[in-house]
């Protein structure tokens, strides 16, 4: 009697996911008695954010889209979840796969536990330990619902078994970011927009900055940008902007108090661009500085120097084996550490511990070993 096929949907909803599913998708396409089906919440709506990347990572398009898009946490998150509960009860999947940390990963992992169907939590075990933070509330909650955690490094088996969690439903398989990157790098290293940005290499600092806690808070934000504002002064800086910190900067009127952020040379403020063409820029940079988590494991593997600007990290490896620094908010801070990037006192990293492109394999040999079924 043939094996009946298993059904396995994975739910995507913000940039870093889809990052992040692309290799599980090549690598259960291997798989003839698997049907996956891709549904996209649409919590990031933004083109460059969203449908970009489908086409950038080869990833077909979502069978399902759930077209939640902005509001609120409690807004999007219990919209996700009524709409994803009506996919849950049309498609009766044998498990869900969530993946990150955003409000999609949360609404929808607490959407299948409600109906009792396996999740599968993609990037299990990070903790920042700071409760201001969304995505930490989201990383607790999935994990203490999940049935399979996958962690992309040692500090996450370490959070989850001090959290009480079970040894057996944790593996450390490695980063399916890192997956896809390593995929992309050739394809990365033909992108044009060093030259269209009339760009030299090692010659301009990335930024990114979206966070709530850095631009929501004017104070906050005012401060970092006090911090640039000099640092623009030594380094050439690219800003890929996202639409958040660009509708702060509206609202706070921070244009006024810093010209540059409305066009200068020393200070390039630009609308968001696609993975290839954003990692091309991060390659070549002199260093970057960022609040995002990604950004910081990506610099990692391509050796470039990263200044996180927030209190803490949730990937603490990026730190003691990787590039990153974490430098807080602090202008002063900011720029003495720019400094000494500039006067050639980088930190040298090195690469994490199964961070080698077959994450994905390992995750999906854990999820179709029919001993666990």
């Amino acid at each position: 009697m043939a094996k009946k096929q298993r059904r396995i949907i994975g739910a995507v909803g913000a940039r870093p996911n889809f990052i992040k599913i692309a290799p599980i998708v090549e690598e259960l396409r291997k798989h003839k008695e698997v049907e996956f089906v891709l549904v996209h919440t649409g919590q990031h709506y933004d083109y460059e954010l969203s449908r970009s990347f489908f086409i950038d990572l080869n990833i077909p398009e979502p069978k399902i889209h759930l077209d939640v898009g902005s509001g609120s946490h409690a807004e999007q998150t219990g919209h996700i979840m009524i709409r994803f509960e009506r996919v849950l009860l049309e498609q009766h999947p044998d498990l869900v796969v969530v993946v990150g940390d955003v409000n999609s990963t949360l609404a929808c992992a607490l959407a299948a536990r409600k109906l009792h169907t396996p999740i599968a939590h993609i990037e299990a075990g990070l903790r920042s330990f700071d409760w201001r933070m969304p995505e930490e509330i989201n990383r607790l909650l999935t994990d203490a619902i999940s049935d399979y955690l996958f962690v992309t490094e040692e500090s996450g088996e370490s959070n989850l078994l001090r959290e009480g969690i079970s040894r057996e439903k944790i593996f450390l398989v490695g980063n399916v970011m890192i997956d896809t990157l390593l995929k992309q790098r050739d394809r990365i290293s033909q992108s044009p927009i060093i030259s269209k940005l009339r760009l030299l290499p090692s010659e301009y600092a990335v930024l990114t900055l979206h966070r709530p806690e850095n631009v929501d808070v004017e104070e906050t934000f005012e401060g970092i940008l006090s911090g640039l504002s000099e640092l623009r002064k030594h380094i050439k800086i690219v800003y890929p902007i996202h639409p958040r910190a660009r509708k702060r900067i509206d609202e706070f009127r921070l244009g006024t108090r810093f010209p540059f952020l409305n066009g200068e040379e020393r200070f390039l403020v630009m609308n968001p661009i696609s993975y290839l063409h954003f990692l091309k820029l991060v390659s070549e940079s002199r260093f970057v500085l960022t609040d995002s988590g990604g950004i910081q494991e990506e610099t990692t593997v391509l050796e470039v120097p990263c200044l996180t600007l927030r209190r803490n990290t949730e990937r603490p490896v990026t730190v003691t084996e990787g590039t990153n620094t974490v430098v807080d908010t602090d202008p002063k801070r900011i720029l003495e550490e720019s400094m000494r990037i500039l006067d050639g006192h980088e930190k040298a990293g090195s690469i994490p511990k199964l961070w080698d492109g077959g994450a994905a394999g390992r995750i999906v040999d854990v999820l179709l070993d029919c001993r666990r079924q």
